[in-house]
């Protein structure tokens, strides 16, 4: 049966105008239409397309592509890619979304094309035989963790519930448990994949062995994946929470922060996450940490430096994963950038850190139009206690083994609401970061290793990955996308392609 765009309307509840999509773009849509996943397409004029553009979390990379597809399995996906890199007009542009959760705009969206929005395909299934769950990647962290809490397991997966399992998997994924059991990807024991051609392969250590380790850190260049088998975890309860600190014991905290890195190797259930944050609207620059220790016990000594400094309020409590991940959630509606480094774990450069931060609110302060905006700097481990997890579970391509110093992360989020302000903010979070590397680099501390997942779309996280990582990401991806495809039709996110050592 020939499905024509208005027969396809009249399946989705709408007559959809492909008049707005000029040339190839509204012949994309239609070829979606015409294959036989008429009722997986939306437009702009319905509902759900709409819901699907105002999903993503920050509002700059809210894009409006010729139409939307919304499959509902793996199999959809393979049709949708087949009929995608096989029309008679050529080749059509499309992106994919899991979470929406990158904060530059087309990472996972297009403007003129196809967004695969992946978020129907967002069901967890607990498999107690093996001790695996079976997480589907439009899922977010919060469903995937209130699904296994009734069997008192859990994954490690994101720390913020509304996180998209999909991106976060295969660019890494740091988490509450990295010190015990390595990132997110390193726990991942199968990869099912939609491949350039249409292909639905598995990708664990006895099949298609090479793409499964270069989908652990090497993100969208090798295909779509559409299901993700993950090492459950026993036991759901922690103790955890955010305790809030005066600026003025940002010393005390800093001496805290350096030895916890230096000595997280000797507890590996210790988590800490150190947020300066101010916020316009209540003129205040305040400490806010995450500190979580992933079994049931409370005030351990390995978070004691920070938990012996007084506070001014905190959560700290016995939970599960669900309800911790509730509490480490970013107010949506705002404009965002995220931009990350990382560093030896030097003293100077933590104070440095600091000092920048309270020298970008002084400058924002002069300059925003925006009433309400916000200046986070946030700081998180990244011992070689890491790398050592990835490296007993079959190796990764982030690289990190290459290190065997201590390091940590800064991650620069600054968040606005008036569009005004964008040119400010992103030009604020880019000097901080230039400012800060620079400085490191002054006193031998600097380190070329990004975190795909925080990274800005200015930045070349793969070529952090080191010239071994990068040239297998490279036989990797050509070997199972010969022609490019997810190099050159899917314009979003980091590209092999792209980088050059």
């Amino acid at each position: 049966m020939h499905i024509t765009p208005a027969i396809a309307g009249i399946l989705i509840g709408i007559i959809p105008d492909l008049s707005f999509a000029t040339g190839n773009t509204g012949s994309c849509c239609d070829s979606l239409l015409k294959c036989g996943l008429a009722d997986r397409v939306v437009y702009p004029e319905s509902v759900a397309y709409k819901d699907s553009v105002d999903s993503y979390w920050a509002e700059n990379v809210q894009l409006k592509p010729s139409c939307i597809l919304q499959p509902r399995s793996a199999q959809d996906v393979s049709l949708a890619i087949s009929t995608l890199t096989n029309t008679e007009e050529g080749s059509c542009k499309f992106a994919v979304r899991s979470g929406g959760h990158t904060t530059w705009a087309g990472a996972n969206d297009i403007k003129d094309g196809v967004t695969i929005d992946l978020q129907m395909m967002n069901s967890t299934t607990y498999h107690k035989k093996n001790g695996t769950a079976s997480i589907l990647p439009g899922a977010r962290w919060q469903s995937v963790y209130k699904a296994l809490a009734p069997y008192d397991v859990t994954v490690p997966g994101g720390r913020g519930g509304p996180v998209g399992v999909g991106g976060f998997l295969i660019g890494g994924g740091n988490t509450f448990h990295t010190a015990r059991v390595g990132f997110g990807c390193d726990n991942v024991e199968n990869f099912e994949v939609v491949l350039a051609n249409g292909d639905i392969v598995d990708a664990n250590k006895r099949s298609h062995a090479d793409l499964y380790k270069a989908l652990k850190g090497g993100s969208i260049n090798y295909g779509i994946v559409t299901n993700y088998d993950m090492k459950t975890i026993p036991g759901d309860k922690l103790w955890g929470g955010l305790v809030v600190y005066a600026n003025s014991t940002t010393p005390q905290q800093l001496t805290a922060a350096h030895h916890f890195i230096n000595n997280i190797h000797k507890d590996h259930y210790a988590s800490w996450i150190g947020m300066w944050e101010y916020s316009s609207v209540a003129d205040a620059n305040v400490i806010a940490h995450a500190l979580e220790y992933t079994k049931p016990v409370a005030y351990p000594e390995a978070l004691q430096n920070f938990t012996n400094i007084p506070n001014t309020t905190d959560t700290m409590r016995f939970a599960n994963m669900y309800n911790l991940t509730q509490e480490l959630v970013q107010a949506s509606g705002y404009r965002d950038v995220f931009t990350t480094g990382t560093f030896l774990n030097d003293p100077k450069v933590l104070q440095h850190t600091v000092h920048i931060h309270n020298d970008v609110i002084e400058r924002a302060k002069a300059k925003a139009k925006s009433k309400d905006w916000t200046i986070d700097t946030i700081i998180q481990p990244w011992p070689a206690l890491f790398a050592e997890h990835s490296q007993k579970r079959g190796g990764n391509v982030l690289g990190l083994e290459r290190f065997d110093e201590n390091l940590f992360q800064v991650l620069f989020d600054y968040s606005w609401k008036d569009e005004a302000d964008d040119d400010l903010f992103n030009g604020l979070a880019r000097s901080a970061l230039g400012k800060l590397t620079s400085y490191s680099k002054s006193v031998g501390a600097d380190n070329e290793y990004i975190y795909l997942n925080y990274a800005d779309g200015s930045q070349s996280p793969l070529a952090g990955y080191g010239h071994k990582n990068v040239e297998y990401i490279r036989r990797v991806a050509k070997k199972y996308d010969s022609e490019g495809v997810f190099q050159t039709q899917v314009p979003g996110g980091f590209k092999i392609s792209e980088v050059e050592l």
